[in-house]
């Protein structure tokens, strides 16, 4: 006799997995130690990359890339959120629309002539986005945000002459990164505490539209409060450690694993554009 693993269906049904983001994966490996400049060179190469040359073998070549660099931080499956089923429903609606646009390339399946070029172009574009979006979903994974401000700050070294206020901006950018997990949770608890207070039953439709203005209106004023709050608790305590400088300090510097990841990469995408070239040359 077997026990079922579900109440009622024999399965069992797991929670969905939120996203997560701007919080690095424990444990470390080749790709955590890299400098944060490097990561944000190779995603700028590769943007440009797919910018210009969005075809299938520059979002497979990426891919690839993208993948190897998770299997070698040892990413755990547990880290990818859950696709919600609106999300399938909304892929599956632009897919049949795209469909309908018909173009080349043209299939006859029993007598009936089938246009795949919508439909191939929509593949591409959600491919591109996905790959898109495992790269800095892999940056988040690996990188401490507190590296990042101080990787803008040596990057963008060579526009100081220019009177580009470069430290400012790598400030503003760290502060950015570190504030934004600390008021997501903010938000979270408010809507939880929002939601968990009684309410009376609107009746009619205008009354119901009435409650939900009113509490889309409480709900930005304390975010606004929340938010001006940890702005004071975060300023004064830069001050005590010493002023927004050190945020945009610190001594870590490119080495040798960095030059080689930046080289493969180099290589990929030289690889990925000479043979897009090469593609539509022949063509």
């Amino acid at each position: 006799m077997t026990a079922a693993a579900g109440p009622e269906h024999g399965t069992t049904r797991h929670p969905p997995r939120p996203v997560v983001l701007l919080v690095p994966v424990p444990g470390t490996s080749t790709i955590h130690e890299l400098w944060a400049g490097t990561k944000l060179l190779v995603v700028f190469g590769i943007s440009m990359l797919l910018t210009f040359y969005p075809g299938w073998v520059a979002i497979g070549a990426v891919a690839a890339l993208v993948a190897t660099a998770m299997r070698i931080a040892r990413i755990p499956r547990g880290v990818l959120p859950s696709v919600p089923r609106w999300l399938w429903v909304i892929v599956a609606l632009g897919g049949i629309t795209a469909a309908l646009g018909g173009g080349s390339p043209v299939i006859a399946v029993g007598g009936l002539h089938l246009a795949l070029g919508g439909f191939l172009q929509f593949l591409r574009i959600t491919a591109l986005s996905v790959v898109l979006l495992a790269l800095g979903a892999m940056v988040s994974w690996t990188t401490n945000v507190a590296e990042i401000g101080p990787a803008m700050a040596v990057l963008g070294r060579p526009l100081r002459p220019l009177r580009i206020p470069v430290d400012e901006w790598a400030v503003a950018l760290a502060l950015a990164l570190r504030a934004f997990p600390m008021l997501i949770d903010e938000f979270q608890v408010l809507h939880a505490a929002r939601r968990l207070r009684p309410r009376r039953v609107p009746h009619g439709r205008r009354a119901r539209l009435r409650r939900n203005a009113l509490e889309v209106i409480d709900l930005l004023a304390a975010a606004i409060t929340v938010t001006l709050r940890r702005g004071d608790e975060m300023g004064d305590a830069i001050t005590a450690r010493g002023g927004t400088g050190q945020l945009s300090a610190n001594p870590a510097r490119p080495k040798m694993t960095d030059w080689v990841t930046l080289a493969i990469t180099t290589a990929v995408c030289g690889a990925a554009v000479w043979v897009e070239t090469a593609f539509h040359l022949a063509r």
